[in-house]
């Protein structure tokens, strides 16, 4: 019973971090919207106008990268039954391959992406473990 309880917190919490992301996404781009002319409705889109970004526009999607991991993980650790650091890593090592696979898609200046990949998954994905306060 462990082990379905164990699975189930890591399906859960990907998609609850995934929900988080998105609704980071919704939100900050409410309170920071894109510069005019900036096309987000899709890849070309956005390959075709990412000049029109300054460096403050890169806030919302790095901090949608980082509390996607931060809740997704917390999350995980209220369903787990056990072996709570392993689906911590585990969830972690998911959000990172996830961001690794949108700045492959997504175009971004290199110091965004770096940022991004160092920063925003696997230590969100550490804090909310810590945070959880269980072992």
């Amino acid at each position: 019973m462990n082990i379905v309880r164990n699975i189930l917190a890591v399906i859960l919490g990907f998609m609850i971090g995934n929900v988080a992301n998105m609704l980071t996404i919704t939100l900050g781009h409410a309170i920071l919207p894109p510069p005019a002319g900036f096309d987000q409705t899709s890849f070309e889109g956005v390959a075709s106008t990412i000049q029109f970004l300054r460096p403050i526009d890169f806030t919302v999607p790095f901090l949608a990268h980082a509390i996607g991991p931060l809740v997704g993980v917390l999350s995980a650790m209220f369903i787990a039954a056990s072996s709570r650091k392993t689906i911590a890593i585990i969830l972690g090592a998911l959000f990172l391959a996830g961001g690794i696979a949108a700045n492959i898609m997504i175009p971004a200046p290199m110091w965004y992406r770096v940022i991004d990949v160092i920063f925003a998954y696997v230590p969100m994905a550490f804090l909310g473990w810590k945070l959880s306060r269980k072992e």
